[in-house]
């Protein structure tokens, strides 16, 4: 059974259950898909004030989610699987704490959806893909206290760990149609700016195209 764990917003929840589809569709082993949702967390309260989106933070919870057992991958919800996710699972490594695509780009956007501000900073995008080694002794730390006491930078750039444990993946398993034009080869599809029906992007057929297939049903006229 592999494990995704999935960002949830409220106020986009479309990008979800889209995402959620896109996922059912292409997999060729049993999965487990987790909403990734503060309401569903008893143990953690969000603090933080500077966050997109009400997930920004929740994704360093996986390891204590998972009782700092065994892997598990997250993935935002702005997102779209083009290929099997035991693809993407069967590059897991238990060398690392983390392994992620390790972007190194410059928005050319300053604005992103919902009027969010869109600054460049040190590892941008990193933690929107992660596989996480949840039993790797140095993602103990990631206690619910630890992610409501520390910022943004800190977390969103793996401070916690050494450059030695966090390991890279192809960029293809996070590719940024908005910022980095098409890919033929791409086998996620991350919409960083917003989702297309929220910032009306020209780079989002194949979201348009899964969010058909999620709302289709036999006798659709």
């Amino acid at each position: 059974m592999i494990t995704v764990f999935v960002g949830y917003d409220p106020d986009e929840a479309v990008a979800f259950h889209v995402c959620a589809n896109s996922i059912i569709r292409q997999a060729t082993q049993p999965i487990n898909i987790v909403p990734l949702a503060l309401n569903l967390l008893n143990d953690y309260t969000e603090t933080h004030q500077d966050g997109s989106n009400a997930f920004t933070y929740l994704r360093f919870l996986v390891p204590h989610l998972m009782d700092y057992q065994g892997h598990a991958i997250y993935i935002d919800g702005d997102m779209v699987l083009l290929d099997d996710i035991a693809d993407l699972d069967r590059l897991f490594s238990d060398t690392f704490a983390v392994q992620v695509v390790k972007h190194d780009y410059q928005t050319t956007q300053s604005i992103k959806y919902f009027g969010a501000k869109n600054e460049n900073y040190p590892r941008k995008n990193w933690s929107s893909v992660i596989l996480w080694n949840c039993e790797h002794d140095a993602n103990r730390l990631l206690t619910p206290g630890y992610v409501q006491q520390n910022t943004g930078s800190h977390l969103h750039r793996f401070t916690w760990l050494s450059d030695g444990e966090i390991g890279g993946l192809p960029p293809e398993w996070n590719w940024l149609p908005d910022e980095l034009g098409q890919n033929d080869q791409a086998q996620l599809l991350h919409y960083t700016l917003g989702i297309p029906c929220l910032n009306k992007s020209t780079a989002g057929v194949e979201w348009y195209q899964e969010r058909a297939l999620t709302e289709y049903y036999r006798n659709n006229n």
